[in-house]
């Protein structure tokens, strides 16, 4: 089971999101409330000082770093200096609006600074309970391992550990040689096993950042290095420090100190992760409430016809290839089921029951899925996750298709670019796999919501043209 921990951009974009929310309403209701004037605009300025004094002092907040986890993790100050900002901000903007013939009743100052003060404690305090223990090498943290050893690996080290306001944890290093050039540790860090063994430590350890420490000379190895460790869903680099080809400062990001070459980046993360993630489950709840008759029908049919449970389920690959089980409609016969789908169902399978043909032709087979996108196992739009002993012309698909992993750097989905574009149904072939996993490819790579609301949209329509569903 995959670990669960905080990502720094989500929790501070969360906690902007929680000011705007929760002041903005507070601000314009006090404020509604406490005003004397006879100026019909009245409403219409207050609710203008409200949204301008909140914008302000949320971009000063920002300004002065106390989103940061660094500032949070140091609850006294931080609760002090947001409150000022904040007070300070929305008395500019409240002292500029009586220009308008609008005031306020006495008493308004201490009960809105009681008021703000409260939730900026509150808040604060329990964003404190979510970063506690994240200071250094903790949950906020961004986690790095390094691919390599000896002295490269060591400079790399050295330098980050020399950078000024830098939080990172190095969770180990990955190194296949096993000489005095890549020893059991460097510093304090260990060796964690071979390059290989890294995608399933990813799998169970979150890993932000993979730092590839050799040098850039060693053309051979750092090919065979990327070709070994691409497919994973985490943005990689290679160290620039050892280069004996000096670029041009611009060819390199640095992190604090280290300059670093960009070679593969995580297709979505942090916040578009998130957002993705909680878009999907809230359209799957929809949309179980919504088709709870036709899936209760679809169940009773199911039931009806054939002995037997009507949610089959099935190992298949899931995100960074983990073991998830997806759920179905049963559409076969309970004793003549292959849950590894090792036999690819056909046309006029003898396997397959009446209701189960007419269930894989509309795919309403699929409908139990929706439980899986709110557990969070898949996404609405996806790469389709395959079996795990799926195979076309007699090999499985990461013999047959090269680099078909690497569809697996995001979460597998219901529906997806290659099913709105003819590729759904039966896999039989090497083209029609090959197919799939470049149209994956490509999806991942053009990702944005846009594009998942267009795929959802266009889904339907492709149903109609079902050919190749059996």
């Amino acid at each position: 089971m995959r670990k669960r921990y905080l990502d720094r951009e989500v929790a501070m974009r969360l906690l902007k999101g929680l000011d705007l929310l929760v002041l903005i309403p507070f601000n314009f209701i006090l404020s509604t409330l406490l005003v004397q004037s006879n100026n019909p605009q009245a409403p219409v300025i207050v609710g203008f000082q409200s949204l301008a004094a909140i914008f302000i002092a949320t971009l000063c907040v920002r300004s002065f770093k106390l989103y940061e986890p660094t500032s949070l993790t140091k609850p006294t100050m931080s609760i002090i200096k947001t409150f000022l900002v904040i007070a300070v901000s929305t008395l500019i903007v409240a002292c500029a609006v009586r220009f308008a013939d609008v005031a306020f009743i006495r008493p308004w100052l201490p009960l809105w600074c009681a008021g703000c003060f409260a939730y900026v404690l509150a808040s604060r305090l329990f964003f404190l309970g979510l970063f506690k223990g994240a200071s250094g090498g903790g949950k906020l943290a961004r986690r790095i391992a390094i691919v390599g050893g000896g002295k490269a690996a060591e400079d790399a080290i050295n330098t980050l550990e020399r950078s000024k306001s830098l939080e990172f944890d190095i969770v180990g290093l990955f190194d296949d040689r096993t000489d005095k050039r890549s020893p059991a540790s460097v510093r304090k860090y260990k060796k964690l096993g071979k390059i290989a063994d890294l995608a399933a430590f990813h799998r169970d350890n979150p890993v932000d950042l993979i730092i590839v420490a050799i040098p850039i000379s060693a053309e051979l190895r750092l090919m065979q290095i990327l070709k070994s460790i691409w497919e994973l869903p985490v943005d990689i680099r290679v160290s620039g420090q050892s280069a004996q080809l000096k670029l041009s400062p611009r060819a390199y990001d640095y992190l604090g100190e280290l300059p670093l070459l960009a070679v593969f980046d995580r297709p979505l993360s942090h916040w578009n992760e998130f957002l993705k993630n909680q878009i999907d489950r809230l359209i799957a709840l929809c949309a179980i409430i919504c088709l709870s008759p036709v899936m209760g029908c679809v169940a009773l049919a199911v039931r009806i016809e054939s002995k037997g449970p009507a949610i089959f389920k099935q190992k298949r690959y899931g995100f960074n290839n983990e073991l998830i089980e997806v759920y179905k409609f049963r559409s076969m016969y309970v004793d003549q089921g292959d849950a590894n789908a090792a036999k690819l169902v056909t046309k006029g399978d003898p396997r397959v029951t009446s209701v189960g043909r007419i269930i894989r032709k509309t795919s309403l087979d699929e409908l139990p899925q929706l439980f899986n996108v709110l557990k969070g196992q898949l996404a609405l739009v996806g790469p389709r996750p395959h079996a795990t002993q799926a195979k076309a012309a007699g090999g499985l698909y990461d013999q047959v298709v090269d680099g078909y992993f690497a569809r697996h750097k995001v979460r597998p989905g219901i529906t997806g670019w290659a099913q709105i574009n003819g590729w759904r149904g039966e896999t039989d072939t090497v083209e029609k796999i090959a197919q799939r996993v470049k149209h994956d490819l490509e999806y991942i790579d053009r990702w944005s919501l846009g594009l998942d609301f267009y795929i959802l949209f266009k889904t339907p329509f492709a149903l109609l043209r079902s050919e190749n569903a059996y």
